[in-house]
């Protein structure tokens, strides 16, 4: 056990590579405090228009589900290919993905529907470029359309509490330090009732529609609903969340959100993981092979 108060700060910090948490050997190609690639190699490049390159976490999901939402509306040029970057074994860090995104995270995308290919880094980025581009689930203008950014964008600003914060000290810290933990528990509370409290005044998070923030906040905060997400929902007591209980249960019986929370997954059930995604047969073909 460490003890809290044996750590005290040098005057310049220095990176030590020999620090570990629950991913072991892996920590030096997950956490440095250097950016840019460490290998040389090229990204592949399906057939569909969207191109994108990521990991069936929360952060992913949100892309996906956006995708297969538009994909159920008709929408045939949202068609994409899903690539799965395994950022345990460094994907993140090849020349291909650092391309697409200098800061090396999880979900990026290339638009290749037009004259010149678009990148496309960060979740909420994505969201608003595909909400955009087919003119689905985003107001237009007014108020309307200020309620869902603002929702959007409280949902990126909100979560590396919830990540890098509580799950962190929580899930996968060496230690378990108290202090820490009881922090970020108390600000993930803190936001799983700003989401309760509106919840009880609206059907959706931006209004009485299906938005991007919805598939913004529903992979993080519906999957803290139904303690999935670090093994906490006891120690929050998630149950009390009712409005968000009702959301997260509304949200997760919708086809195209379960199709798009498997997408690029490499954990769980093995019937919940889809690890690429090129067509829409790649859902049943998964399913024909679990049953064999």
């Amino acid at each position: 056990m460490v003890d809290e108060n044996s750590y005290v700060p040098p005057a310049v910090w220095a990176w030590d590579q020999d620090s570990g948490d629950r991913f072991g050997n892996n920590v030096n190609r997950l956490n440095r405090p250097i950016a840019g690639a460490t290998s040389e190699r090229a990204l592949p490049v399906g057939h569909h228009p969207l191109q994108l390159y990521s990991l069936g976490s929360p952060n992913g999901q949100k892309v996906t589900i956006c995708l297969e939402e538009l994909l159920a509306l008709g929408i045939d040029e949202a068609e994409y290919d899903a690539w799965f970057i395994d950022i345990g074994e460094g994907d993140q860090f090849t020349s291909g993905f650092v391309d697409i995104n200098p800061n090396s995270k999880i979900p990026a995308m290339v638009d290749r529907s037009g004259s010149e290919p678009i990148r496309i880094f960060e979740s909420g980025a994505i969201l608003f470029h595909l909400a955009e581009k087919f003119g689905k689930f985003i107001p237009l203008s007014g108020a309307a359309r200020a309620e869902c950014l603002s929702w959007l964008f409280w949902q990126v600003g909100s979560t590396p509490s919830v990540g890098g914060g509580f799950g962190h000290f929580y899930a996968y810290a060496p230690a378990k330090i108290e202090y820490a933990i009881d922090r970020f528990a108390l600000e993930v509370k803190r936001q799983m009732d700003v989401l309760d409290r509106r919840l009880a005044q609206s059907e959706y998070i931006a209004g009485p529609d299906y938005t991007i923030a919805d598939m913004a906040i529903w992979p993080w905060y519906g999957g803290l609903a139904r303690g999935e997400i670090y093994d906490a929902g006891e120690f929050l007591g998630v149950h009390n969340y009712r409005h968000v209980q009702r959301w997260t249960e509304m949200l997760g019986a919708r086809k195209a959100v379960r199709r798009g929370a498997i997408v690029n997954r490499s954990f769980g059930d093995s019937s919940n993981q889809l690890r690429e995604r090129h067509d829409a047969s790649d859902f049943q073909n998964m399913i024909q092979e679990d049953r064999e």
